[in-house]
């Protein structure tokens, strides 16, 4: 939701080519990068790409900072130096901070996450793509909605990480 109310989403647009011209200016007020990706259902499945990616970056970035944390290392240093290099990424820019502060107002709620990755699974599934690193994650975020965690961000798969070492970043 703070992507739509920014402005600055990423939108997939499956459809016609027609279709697409004709509601243009409500993507314009709701996205920065608009991409029609081809014909009717391409969107559903490029934004299940999307959010496979999202979630795994998120799970690094939580093994990240529980091991680092963990091992004695300040976790703000360890943001410091990942976004200077090739881990850099939109997770740490946008929430890297949050995570630190335990922060998880939901932006992206871990539910609805949670049900995106079901998505990619039967996608998946249907063309025969294993995805094995994110049925993983999807039972990292089942575990956390069973403890009362769907609503909070989807930044929040740190505390799954966090309980599972019993050590809090």
């Amino acid at each position: 939701d703070r992507g739509a109310i920014a402005g600055t989403l990423s939108i997939m647009v499956g459809g016609g080519e027609a279709a697409f011209d004709h509601c243009a200016p409500i993507f314009q007020a709701l996205g920065k990068t608009i991409v029609h990706v081809g014909k009717s259902g391409a969107g559903q499945v490029v934004k299940a790409c999307n959010q496979i990616v999202v979630a795994l970056v998120i799970e690094a970035v939580s093994e990240a900072l529980v091991l680092g944390s963990k091992a004695g290392v300040e976790p703000a240093k360890i943001l410091e130096v990942l976004g200077g290099g090739l881990a850099a990424n939109r997770v740490m820019e946008l929430r890297g901070e949050s995570m630190l502060a335990h922060d998880f107002t939901p932006g992206g709620r871990m539910r609805l996450h949670h049900k995106d990755l079901g998505f990619a699974l039967e996608l998946g599934r249907k063309y025969g793509v294993p995805l094995p690193v994110t049925a993983l994650v999807d039972q990292m975020f089942a575990s956390l909605e069973v403890h009362g965690r769907g609503d909070l961000d989807h930044s929040a798969l740190l505390t799954y990480l966090e309980d599972l070492t019993a050590h809090r970043v």
